[in-house]
């Protein structure tokens, strides 16, 4: 097939009012289409080679076009296509979800599957409220969130959230949220893993609770590694300390997980990672390495149990999604986790990090940065913005690297990169190689 076959009529160009994107800009001539994908790389709809540095968009885990998750796929479409899971079930969502138990960590052994990310998040939240209300706790309905998170794009995940663009077009939102301050500081600067810094920034929970008191609390959600906005690293003891401070006051703690689950900081999950005990997880992602899209809640035993014994209806949670379960989705989860399993792609990722670190803190020196930070598989390099024009420079070297044969992710103006874990140092090197060169171009 000719490179040119692949470009859409101008009409179709026209028809897809794409999500996160300048559409203005990109449909009058800042043309990237991805046409084919196979391991570390996308071809581009010229022919031309791409090195993925972002796992497609933080979910490619263990790379594209792995031959055992695309054959579950096209086995499954042959079999069953479609079942639905309300009253009536198939086989692969029990064994999907039993599967996935077994790598969760701590107590969270139950699964509540979603579509996505976003309605992981709303999920989590819905049965956080939905559990204390079982507990005769029904005051319990005031959420926190943080300054600078992202989880997802439902109303429940921009309340809880904290980018000020995800939340400035939607009117008020959920009533009864509010948000901890982030943990970006500047004595931080180019922290190599955890920063020393800012620990003490989880007792602004205790503020919280002193206005509105824990008996109107019902849960706090954070990000681990909080990614969307830049990649924020938590603070050395902070988890442990919001922990501590959710058990004191019977507030649950949801992680998302959607960025940090299936091995991105060489864990299983941030929950194994830094030792702390969430009450549930969000996860989407990774889940099924972006084949097919799936979220999923995975839940304490404990939250779980309280519905199964309290609920005084047949139906004890009033909440799910068309295609929650749905068989395309569970094969690929399947094969995902053992292909995880067989190429020991967590611990892969785990060795492999230190050389991550260094060759991204070897960028320190480089034109424009300002700042340099990581944790795992993940990194997150800003940028000095324009004078009048943020966003503008990190934009332009996005475009500059992707003509250079390599995709990165910007997010105001910084660079972040959470490649595949079956990155090879070679991969590294021309990775830090291309950043450097572009940014030395750019004005």
């Amino acid at each position: 097939m000719e490179a040119s076959d692949h470009f859409p009529s101008p009409d179709a160009l026209s028809s897809f009012w794409m999500p996160f994107t300048p559409n203005r800009a990109f449909k009058s001539g800042r043309h990237k289409l991805l046409v084919e994908a196979d391991g570390m790389y996308y071809r581009s709809h010229d022919g031309r080679e791409i090195l993925d540095s972002t796992a497609g968009l933080w979910c490619s885990n263990a790379g594209h076009n792995r031959p055992k998750i695309t054959a579950a796929i096209q086995t499954q479409a042959a079999v069953l296509d479609f079942a639905p899971t309300f009253n009536i079930a198939h086989p692969l969502a029990f064994e999907f979800t039993h599967k996935l138990s077994h790598i969760l960590p701590y107590d969270l052994k139950k699964v509540f599957l979603t579509n996505s990310g976003s309605e992981a998040a709303d999920t989590a939240l819905k049965i956080a409220l939905a559990y204390h209300r079982m507990r005769g706790n029904g005051a319990k309905t005031r959420l926190i969130g943080r300054e600078r998170a992202y989880h997802g794009t439902g109303f429940g995940g921009i309340s809880v959230g904290g980018i000020v663009k995800n939340r400035m077009h939607f009117g008020t939102l959920l009533t009864g949220v509010d948000h901890l301050p982030h943990t970006h500081l500047p004595q931080n600067v180019f922290s190599k893993g955890e920063p020393e810094h800012g620990a003490d920034l989880a007792d602004a929970l205790e503020r919280l609770v002193t206005l509105h008191d824990a008996s109107t609390i019902a849960a706090v959600i954070v990000e681990p590694v909080a990614g969307s906005t830049g990649v924020l690293i938590p603070p050395k003891g902070y988890l442990k300390r919001l922990r501590e401070i959710c058990d004191k006051h019977d507030i649950l703690l949801i992680f998302d997980e959607v960025i940090t689950g299936f091995g991105r900081l060489g864990t299983p999950f941030a929950a194994d990672y830094f030792g702390v005990r969430p009450d549930l997880i969000c996860m989407a992602k990774g889940i099924t390495n972006a084949t097919v899209p799936m979220g999923a809640v995975g839940v304490s035993n404990r939250i779980y149990d309280t519905f199964m014994q309290a609920s005084e209806t047949p139906i004890e949670l009033f909440h799910g999604y068309t295609y929650s379960g749905h068989p395309l989705a569970c094969a690929a989860g399947i094969a995902t986790l053992e292909t995880y399993e067989e190429e020991g792609l967590f611990a892969r990722a785990a060795e492999i990090s230190p050389y991550w670190q260094e060759a991204v803190h070897g960028l320190r020196d480089a034109k424009h940065v300002i700042d340099i930070r990581n944790l795992g598989l993940i990194a997150g390099i800003e940028l000095t913005p324009r004078e009048g024009a943020p966003t503008a420079r990190a934009l332009e070297v996005f475009d500059r690297c992707f003509e250079a044969g390599l995709l990165i992710r910007v997010t105001g103006d910084i660079i972040a990169m959470s490649p595949p874990l079956i990155i090879e140092k070679a991969h590294i090197d021309r990775i830090v190689e291309t950043l450097r060169r572009v940014l030395d171009q750019t004005a």
